[in-house]
């Protein structure tokens, strides 16, 4: 399970009609018990998903449609949305960089000589997403740092 939870409680509308306005999701991050807030339009969702469906296999995105833009309707599309973003969390071991992005979450501390980040499985992978692991070069030592709640523990292996 990731250190990550999202939740989007609310929305509002901007604009004076249907024909001009959009709506803006307000959705709640928290991570390592610290929280922060990202407004979002469905527009840059379904940006999100054209780009992670190049890299993963993401949920269904709601409709990119609405027929009416009463409440109650603007009301499932926060849920479906809120929902869409809760699945890539629970069915992603490694959270695509992109994501990452969107929720503006900072992927990890800075730290000196950073050789690599990520999943470690292959290179391709590697560039591709962000994990919660980094590997660091110092003084012939491999450390692989683990990020968890703002703690890091490290493993360290010698030199080959």
């Amino acid at each position: 399970m990731h250190p990550v939870e999202v939740s989007i409680p609310s929305f509002r509308s901007e604009g004076s009609n249907a024909e001009k306005g959009y709506t803006v999701f307000k959705i709640e991050v928290l991570m390592c018990g610290r929280q922060h807030t990202v407004e979002k339009r469905y527009s840059e969702f379904y940006a999100l998903h054209k780009m992670l469906k190049k890299i993963i296999k993401p949920p269904e995105i709601p409709s990119k449609h609405v027929r009416n833009w009463v409440p109650k309707v603007l009301d499932q599309r926060r849920h479906g949305l809120e929902l869409y973003l809760q699945t890539i969390l629970m069915e992603n071991e490694v959270l695509p960089k992109i994501f990452l992005d969107f929720l503006n979450i900072r992927h990890f501390p800075s730290l000196p000589k950073t050789e690599s980040c990520g999943s470690f499985e292959t290179e391709s992978e590697e560039s591709r997403y962000v994990g919660y692991y980094i590997l660091v070069k110092e003084r012939g030592f491999s450390v692989k740092v683990l990020l968890r709640s703002y703690c890091a523990s490290w493993e360290l292996t010698p030199p080959a």
